[in-house]
């Protein structure tokens, strides 16, 4: 137990995924502020420490599902698979919930107000994310790149124009955070995705798609902050000290 209290929420989260459905049901960000250790976490908001991590080693002595284990993987391939995976996923899913979200306002939007709510929050989230993944994908994804393979012959690794890795890291992260709190305003206004009792099938498939791209954000936002940002600020400090 000693060893959970000490640790980030960040690094038990990707040392077993698993652990996130705990601080989910906590309602507990493991992505967004996966920084603080769980003590901290569980003072601030009156949890029960003890409960909590006795949920935590419940799921983690549950057998190990066959997940991978992304602390382990090379920065490069954990950067293909953001790309690949939450980035392109990203950009498939906005425009078919801009079309939900917009259609849902304008027939339901009399009796459920809070749906205008929601259509602009997710509209500028739609908006922020597009412009947050080009940064990642045009400037700070090719660098940490270019650290994985390495200075090239006798010649030291390019210094970049924004200098230390940190500075595009922390940029990323604060944007990160700005949509972790998007979300939570979207969750609170549609009172966790739960459709109201006169919600039409298609209220219910827009509220369900809008609660899985909040989840793939989750993970999304985890691989990068509690994973691929550390490893990569260690490597190049590693690379500077050669």
């Amino acid at each position: 137990m000693n060893d959970t209290l000490e640790k980030s929420i960040g690094q038990l989260v990707a040392e077993d995924y698993r652990t996130a459905q705990v601080f989910k049901a906590h309602k507990i960000d493991f992505c967004c502020k996966g920084n603080r250790t769980l003590t901290e976490v569980a003072t601030k908001k009156g949890l029960n420490l003890e409960a909590i991590s006795e949920e935590l080693e419940a799921v983690r002595s549950n057998g190990q599902e066959n997940l991978p284990d992304f602390k382990t993987w090379p920065l490069d391939l954990l950067i293909d698979y953001i790309e690949k995976t939450h980035h392109r996923y990203v950009e498939k899913q906005i425009p078919v919930l801009k079309q939900y979200l917009n259609k849902l306002y304008r027939v339901h939007g009399e009796r459920h107000p809070e749906l205008f709510d929601i259509f602009e929050q997710f509209n500028t989230s739609a908006g922020e994310l597009s412009m947050h993944m080009k940064k990642e994908e045009l400037v700070l994804f090719p660098y940490i790149r270019k650290m994985v393979a390495g200075p090239t012959g006798s010649e030291a690794l390019e210094k970049p124009h924004f200098g230390s890795v940190s500075n595009p890291i922390q940029m990323m992260m604060e944007e990160h955070d700005n949509e972790g709190e998007r979300f939570r305003t979207i969750t609170k206004l549609s009172n966790d995705y739960t459709p109201p009792e006169d919600a039409c099938n298609t209220y219910r498939v827009a509220f369900s798609l809008l609660q899985e791209f909040e989840d793939d954000l989750h993970r999304h936002i985890h691989l990068e902050n509690n994973i691929l940002f550390p490893k990569s600020e260690k490597l190049e400090q590693t690379l500077t000290n050669l």
